[in-house]
């Protein structure tokens, strides 16, 4: 039996006024990591590495990050185009809730995810 916190999870979506294929490429690409997901800037997480999904035309960015202690999350991630042929798409990254994380820890992660879209955004707005 599992309690009611364990297998949720919340999308976390921002919508970006670029190409799909745009963000696409620049959220692909680790070297940009640093750049956008702070958690993966931090210095106290030398040696994590981040797997992304095969390069695709749907715009999907599941990726694995795996941690020097060799424990592995599996993150759904992907880039949305607003309608074909059209400019803007939404980037949603799914959130997963792990056992024993409290609301508040699940707030603050949704909302540290939510930055991070939102840096993404600022970043390749700005580029575009």
């Amino acid at each position: 039996m599992t309690d009611d916190t364990t297998n949720t999870s919340r999308h976390v979506s921002q919508w970006v006024d670029a190409d799909s294929d745009e963000v696409y490429a620049y959220a692909a690409d680790p070297a940009n990591l640093p750049r956008w997901a702070a958690g993966l800037a931090d210095p106290k997480l030398a040696g994590v590495e981040v797997e992304f999904a095969a390069h695709n035309e749907f715009g999907v960015l599941d990726h694995v990050v795996t941690l020097p202690s060799g424990e592995r999350f599996y993150n759904p991630m992907r880039v949305i185009p607003a309608a074909i042929g059209e400019r803007g798409c939404e980037v949603v990254f799914t959130l997963r809730r792990l056992s024993g994380v409290t609301d508040a820890e699940f707030d603050a992660d949704g909302a540290a995810v939510a930055a991070d879209l939102a840096t993404l955004r600022a970043l390749v707005e700005r580029s575009g």
